[in-house]
């Protein structure tokens, strides 16, 4: 896991968009403990309340649950939960993107053209 000092991110939520990566992604699943809370601070060399903010942003998302005494675990995940939470983090990202080709003074078509060409870039279509 890596932390960025100069993110404008706080680091809980640096964090918290990692391991939820990490659980979307199917790299952590269902019953899978995290690490603890005082094993994750002392190797990020950070607060335990950073580390523990984190863990329970992930907690009230339904992503993962606190066991008395025994440490935080990664949920089954729904399919259908987890296609929506990922279409949910598409919009976020689409509509930041949108905000800055608006102020940019972008046209929707040339907006479309560079998706479309980092679409096909990811896929490795394109070089």
């Amino acid at each position: 896991m890596k932390i960025l000092q100069n993110s404008s991110d706080p680091i809980y939520k640096q964090i918290a968009s990692q391991l939820r990566d990490q659980i979307l992604s199917g790299k952590l699943k269902g019953g899978d403990a995290l690490p603890s809370i005082r094993a994750l601070a002392a190797d990020l060399k950070i607060s335990v309340i950073t580390t523990m903010k984190a863990y329970e942003e992930l907690a009230s998302e339904g992503l993962v649950t606190s066991s008395q005494g025994k440490g935080y675990f990664v949920n089954a995940q729904d399919m259908r939960l987890l296609a929506e939470q990922h279409m949910r983090r598409v919009e976020e990202n689409l509509t930041e993107a949108i905000r800055s080709a608006k102020i940019a003074g972008l046209p929707l078509e040339e907006v479309q053209e560079t998706l479309s060409a980092l679409w096909e870039l990811e896929n490795g279509e394109g070089g």
